[in-house]
């Protein structure tokens, strides 16, 4: 008896599998470039799956989002065509993933039926290099030799491949250039780099701009300021202003104020 039963349990779970893969029909696919207006035509799903287009209607087509509740998608009843219903952004469902697969499903009743639809979802240059702050503060000791390197952060894009950043510029100047590297993954360094000696008592502090550009067409670009503030360093020595100083009148009394002139006096000197 136990047998009888357990038979009787199998031949059902394989007729609910044999019904299963009668309604669940094979998948389509299409590609759709991000943030295309509603209403887009993507393709015509019932021409591509071979299905009656005058049932739509009667058997109550839509369009489902699978493992969601939001559908990007929407069909057109009478003449099968699948739309686009709702902002797609792929930054937003893959952010930087290579590939950007949106599922949507298309359901059809009496009988039951679904068809699974793989959107890939393309890349438009819709975002801009962006640095994480809008200044950047460095400071930078005069006796720095000329050669000497400093790390910048990178500027950030939410694009992906060539809609990301692929270049880099420093504004013009007479002490600074960009020393710029690619690395694996495709992230650039970038490290401005001291071609010029600083020096203090001449200029206090640098500005410079450095622009992000990303590789799109047409491109973005993004900006941040670099203030470079130059520290002193004790590259000078006291100097006066004469070797010799001769001012001793012949009848001065002892205690008797020589000159105020015969104080130390810093040429150029370092404020230390």
């Amino acid at each position: 008896m136990e047998n009888i039963c357990a038979l009787w349990v199998l031949l059902n779970l394989c007729f609910s599998v044999f019904i299963m893969a009668g309604i669940a029909r094979g998948d389509v696919s299409y590609s759709v470039p991000e943030e295309m207006k509603i209403g887009y035509v993507i393709g015509n799903i019932a021409k591509d799956l071979g299905l009656n287009l005058n049932s739509l209607s009667a058997r109550k087509a839509r369009i489902d989002g699978e493992g969601t509740r939001r559908k990007h998608c929407d069909i057109n009843v009478y003449n099968g065509e699948l739309t686009v219903s709702e902002r797609i952004d792929r930054e937003g469902l893959c952010g930087k993933k290579s590939v950007c697969i949106l599922k949507q499903e298309l359901v059809l009743e009496n009988p039951l039926e679904s068809h699974r639809i793989n959107i890939n979802v393309q890349d438009v240059n819709d975002n801009s290099p962006v640095f994480k702050k809008g200044v950047v503060k460095l400071e930078i000791r005069e006796s720095a030799v000329k050669g000497s390197r400093f790390l910048l952060e990178e500027a950030h894009d939410a694009d992906i491949g060539t809609n990301s950043v692929q270049s880099y510029t420093l504004s013009i100047n007479e002490h600074f250039s960009l020393a710029v590297s690619s690395k694996a993954g495709g992230w650039i360094s970038c490290e401005l780099m001291l071609d010029k000696e600083l020096d203090r008592e001449l200029e206090k502090e640098v500005t410079l701009t450095l622009t992000a550009v990303d590789g799109g067409t047409p491109p973005r670009s993004g900006t941040v300021t670099i203030h470079v503030t130059v520290l002193d360093a004790n590259d000078n020595a006291p100097v006066f202003t004469k070797s010799v100083y001769k001012m001793v009148p012949k009848a001065a009394l002892s205690g008797s104020l020589v000159s105020k002139k015969i104080t130390k006096k810093y040429a150029h000197a370092s404020t230390h």
